[in-house]
Parts: structure tokens; sequence; C-alpha cells
């Protein structure tokens, strides 16, 4: 990656340019007619990787959005709060998982006797 390149991922996730790609290129150096699709397409793997690690930084504040929410229920935008805070927790791989428990009286399984025709 060359000195520019990074450069416009830095810039990329900055408040400045809060993602936009062209205002990241015109940070970073790069002319009015550079090809904001041919940079995008030769940083693609970077740029995933550097929104991974954005997403992941964010994750501590909308744990905290949700904590706030259970501090204070009736919050005017609670809603609104919650769900960009699941969204992004999701993302950042803090998925909520649902735990199923089996219980059988008996710990022995009778299966059905074979079907000659299916082998």
């Amino acid at each position: 990656m060359t000195p520019q390149q990074q450069a416009f991922l830095d810039a990329l996730f900055t408040n400045e340019c809060k993602g936009i790609p062209r205002k990241a290129m015109r940070v970073a150096g790069y002319s009015n007619t550079a090809s904001t699709a041919q940079l995008l397409e030769s940083l693609h793997e970077e740029i995933a990787e550097a929104t991974k690690r954005f997403i992941a930084t964010k994750g501590t504040r909308a744990a905290w959005a949700m904590s706030e929410v259970m501090d204070d229920p009736t919050e005017l935008g609670n809603k609104e709060k919650m769900i960009a805070a699941k969204d992004l927790l999701d993302r950042a791989g803090f998925v909520k998982t649902d735990k199923v428990e089996v219980k059988a009286v008996s710990p022995l399984f009778i299966l059905p006797e074979k079907d000659n025709e299916q082998g």
C-alpha cells in the first residue's frame, strides 16, 4: 500500500470524511480526476478490514447506549437507540444467542426399523 493509499484509508474513517470516498481522496491528496471506483477496487480488502475495526470500536458505545435505555426507559428516541445499538453489536459479532435445552426422561432412543428399499 502506498503512503497516499494509507492516507486515504485513514481519512475515510475520520469525522471530516465520514466514509465518503471522494472527501477522503481530497484529504489524501488525490486529484479531482482520479477514479474513485478504481481506488476503492484496489483497496476493497483493506477497506473491509478497516470497516470491521471501526464497527468494533463503536461496540462499547452501543453497549452504553443500551445501558442508558435501562437507566431511563421513558426517554424519547430509546426505540431508535436500541435498534441502532443492536444492529451495530450484531455486526460487531455480539449476536444474541438462543439456547435450547433438550431433556429426555430416558437417555435411550428407539429408532424405527430400517426400510430395505432405502438401504
